[in-house]
């Protein structure tokens, strides 16, 4: 969880009657106040907290609604986040005016093109563009690929006569799927007279029955076509342009583990349905289905697992198994093999909430209940038995094993704890774990705040009373408990090691049982818990710089400590008149009166200030490292990483790599000369290091494709020089933004350093590299749709016409609608440029009496449309695009 949502959760449990100061919520969280002060003024721009009063100021959350997604494909969508980017292009083809656009799905066999088409369907009819009578039709054109005289037949219908056999007329797939949808499958199978005479029939709406001459008829259809080939070699370039949506479906082993988990959950719950009862699938099982090779996709996915269910039915119906429960023994070969992939193994395995948990449970008629519940939740001892003997498949030694299960219990206690976060009411659990448990926990808790000195949260007396539940069944069951890092934490914690051994006394008395030794190690990690997340609070690395000159040091302290927002470097000057022994003594005296024992990372320039750390070190008896040649960049990594509670070691090693950055020399651009390159620049005047400090920063931060986004880091002399390095990247292709503390009067999204460094400007740039992502797919789009007109150009003509209605109408359009205007807009100025035919807007007059403001703008801005294409857009050509501008159809406030 990241600290702004930490802040967030905090914010809420404290402010649900009055509100809460930036230092009260500070002290509750134990963070310090600069930080909490940042992330409240962010959750404020949010719209996540209210911010009321002057000195001093209160905050209060703000609820956020949990708004359900209203459609099939925005649930979809939810859970398959790799498909974003091809639901948005749907969803803007279905409500393109009049009658939607035509689409082609794109991608390998099996990956869902036939589901994603149904869902498209649905979402017609969920925004009510079909009627709910609305046909969906679906052909396969491989069916007929030898014949394509009994395609052509099949596809447009017959006239009595036409051929031996047809003794009557026969209506075609598109007349029966009149005023709905047509879904062709492997379209690349349709042959080239038959593309002919369905892209006449996309252009006019018309067409004639195999036979027919003078009759012509006409149809309402939305057609969606899938291939699995590339669609420029295998289907002709005339039916490609009038197909132009093209939507590609990533194949499944480029979606991620979470969304391979909501396949297989869809799947057994829909097997469940069809044979009427829960489906129990081991833990293990489902591991395997997740990390098996399925080079099939989706499609052989859903196939295996029908099999796989099938067989456990049929162990059911004959009486070998008292329900249908699958566990990786009866997987074949290949699946078993999942459970031992490599890659992403650990991920995989974590994967399920409740590593422990022995039956996932699928159960058409309770979609709530997913894991079995039962004796075994939250059970650390089967997950170790179960753990090591998976290891011992894999043939791992005993060394190995060893590591792995040490690393396992860790990230059990941990998955425990914040697990048990959500279920803060102790008393709840007495119904599952029992009152003699639970008066145990209450003995144990307070023996060991009084003996240790400190309080446990609710959520530890939870997490404990249910491991001890569980401890309590396995003793009882004769099993034996092993903690592989007993010895170390009865060597580095023997305080909690101490009052856990007193503990297990608290046990055997209440359960009249003998506890081994082993059992105080995990106890002892419960009260372990709250202590290590003080301490990493609390012991983070002190940086102090000290350098030659009277204000050197404390410059570069002071400087870093604005743009973090916070005080946390320490500069000490060292006049070139000042003897070193006293700057030694002042630095010594410093940490001697300094709270606390942390670790210190000294920066300094060079000569004897480098001698430091090791005097230091062995007069104070902590840990010090120096970092000889201090920049401005150094200081600001150093502190960063320090700030964040890591180790001396990696604090040191991320600071040294900033050595790396500043050896190298930055040319731009970075990538062969193309002018569709979009760049974020970062400029400073200190140094392209420190240019380079912030385009680490932001690589770490900021989520983008690197084929298409590059950061430019570069050194400038002032204002000046930063308009001509401007320049001279836009001859290689568009500035997305500029982070600099120069501000300019460019026309150019512009960030201040302290607003990267305190997260602000971070959102604002994922936005607009959202935004540029969603252009860019537009634009490919865009340029299989147009034969008249170049289609770069128009595009970026038809972005700023947008661009200027949404700033005069103070909305911004969704995404889907963007896409959808965006090419309705290139289409009609094709058309228009082409002569072609302009379709009449119902009842326009009416409309334009209703819409008088959307209309006047949208009219006043296509005046540069018509001035730069020679055209001249109508009165219904104006109705239809302003119809786009809706505010139903926009999202937010622009600016």
């Amino acid at each position: 969880m990241k600290r702004i949502d930490i802040v967030y959760k905090k914010l809420k449990e404290l402010t649900s009657n009055h509100g809460i100061t930036t230092s009260q919520l500070a002290n509750e969280l134990g963070l310090s106040r600069a930080n909490v002060s940042s992330d409240l003024n962010r959750l404020c721009d949010k719209k996540m907290a209210l911010k009321e009063g002057t000195k001093p100021v209160y905050y209060r959350a703000i609820k956020v609604k949990n708004t359900m997604p209203k459609t099939s494909l925005d649930i979809f969508a939810k859970s398959n986040q790799s498909l974003f980017s091809a639901v948005e292009q749907a969803k803007a083809a279905v409500v393109y005016p009049p009658h939607g656009m035509h689409m082609l799905l794109f991608g390998e066999t099996g990956v869902g093109k036939s589901m994603f088409a149904e869902l498209i369907y649905k979402y017609g009819l969920e925004i009510g563009k079909f009627s709910h009578s609305a046909p969906f039709i679906v052909f396969n054109c491989a069916d007929y690929a030898n014949n394509p005289q009994l395609l052509v037949c099949q596809l447009f219908g017959t006239r009595k006569g036409t051929y031996t056999g047809a003794d009557t007329d026969r209506a075609g797939l598109i007349e029966k799927a009149d005023n709905g949808i047509l879904f062709l499958d492997e379209i690349h199978r349709l042959p080239p007279e038959g593309q002919e005479m369905l892209f006449t029939f996309i252009d006019r709406g018309t067409f004639r029955r195999l036979g027919e001459t003078e009759t012509e008829r006409k149809a309402k259809v939305l057609i969606i076509s899938a291939t699995t080939e590339n669609p420029e070699s295998s289907l002709l370039k005339t039916f490609i342009r009038r197909i132009p949506m093209i939507i590609r479906i990533p194949n499944l082993e480029k979606r991620s583990v979470d969304e391979r988990l909501n396949l297989l959950i869809q799947f057994l719950r829909s097997e469940s349905a069809r044979l009427g009862k829960p489906i129990f699938v081991s833990v293990n099982s489902m591991r395997s289905l997740l990390g098996y090779n399925c080079p099939n996709n989706i499609g052989q996915l859903k196939t295996d697992i029908q099999l796989i269910c099938a067989k456990a039915y049929s162990d059911y119906v004959s009486g070998k198994k008292d329900d249908i429960r699958i566990v990786s023994s009866d997987l074949p070969a290949s699946i078993k093999e999942g459970l031992l992939t490599k890659t992403n193994h650990r991920q995989i395995w974590n994967r399920l909430i409740g590593i422990n948990n022995r039956y996932c449970i699928f159960d058409s008629s309770n979609k709530k209940n997913f894991f079995e519940s039962n004796e075994d939740t939250e059970n650390i001892y089967e997950m170790i038995d179960s753990r090591v003997q998976e290891l011992k498949n894999r043939g791992m030694t005993d060394k190995q094993i060893e590591i792995e299960i040490n690393n396992d219990i860790r990230s059990y206690f941990k998955k425990c704890i914040e697990a048990v976060e959500k279920k803060i009411d102790f008393s709840s659990i007495e119904k599952f774990v029992g009152y003699d448990v639970i008066n145990v926990v209450n003995e144990i808790i307070a023996y060991s705040e009084e003996k240790l000195n400190r309080h446990f949260d609710t959520y530890i007396k939870y997490g404990l009373a249910v491991h001890i539940h569980n401890l309590i069944n396995r003793i009882n069951g004769n099993r034996e408990i092993v903690n592989s890092q007993l010895n170390l934490i009865r060597k580095e914690h023997n305080i909690e090691f101490s009052v856990a051994i007193k503990c297990l006394k608290f046990i055997e008395r209440t359960f009249d049982i003998s506890m081994p030794i082993d059992e105080a190690g995990f106890i002892a990690m419960f009260f372990l818990h709250d202590e290590i997340t003080l301490q990493r609070h609390k012991e983070k690395v002190k940086v102090i710089v000290v350098a030659h000159g009277s204000t050197t040091a404390s410059s570069m302290a002071n400087t870093c400590n604005q743009l973090l927002n916070m005080d946390y470097v320490v500069g000490f000057n060292a006049p070139l008149n000042e003897n070193p022994q006293k700057i030694y003594n002042r630095i010594k005296n410093y940490l001697k009166n300094t709270p606390g024992k942390s670790d210190v990372l000294m920066l300094v320039d060079m000569g004897s200030l480098t001698n430091f750390g090791d005097e230091l070190q062995n007069e104070l008896k902590i840990l010090v490292k120096t970092i000889p040649l201090v920049s401005t960049p150094h200081v600001i990594e150093a502190a960063r990483k320090a700030i964040m509670g890591y180790p001396l070691d990696y604090v040191y090693q991320k600071t040294m790599n900033v050595n790396d950055l500043l050896s190298k020399e930055v040319k731009y651009p970075l990538t062969d000369k193309k002018v569709n390159n979009i760049f974020i620049i970062t400029a400073c005047t200190t140094g392209e290091g420190s240019a380079l400090t912030i385009k680490n920063l932001l690589e770490d931060e900021l989520d983008f494709n690197k084929s298409s986004f590059e950061i430019i880091p570069l050194r400038i002399t002032g204002k000046n020089d930063i308009y001509s390095r401007v320049s001279s990247l836009e001859n290689y292709g568009k500035v997305l933004c500029i982070v600099s503390s120069f501000k300019t009067n460019l026309n150019i999204p512009h960030f201040t350093l302290d607003q990267i460094f305190n997260g602000k400007a971070i959102d604002k740039i994922q936005t607009l590299i959202q935004q540029e992502e969603t252009f860019n797919s537009i634009s490919k789009t865009l340029g299989n749709m147009l034969k008249n007109i170049n289609s770069k150009t128009v595009f970026n003509d038809i972005r700023q016409f947008i661009q200027n209605v949404e700033i005069k109408i103070e909305r911004k359009l969704t995404t889907s609608v963007l896409i959808g205007v965006t090419c309705h807009i290139g289409c009609m100025i094709d058309r228009l440029k082409g002569n072609e035919e302009i379709n009449e807007y119902p009842e326009r007059l009416h409309y334009i009496q209703e819409n008088t403001e959307i209309f006047n703008i949208i009219k006043n801005e296509c005046k540069f449309l018509n001035k730069n294409y020679g055209i001249n857009i109508s009165d219904d050509e104006i109705c239809y695009i302003s119809t786009f501008f809706n505010p139903d159809n926009c999202e937010q406030q622009a600016g």
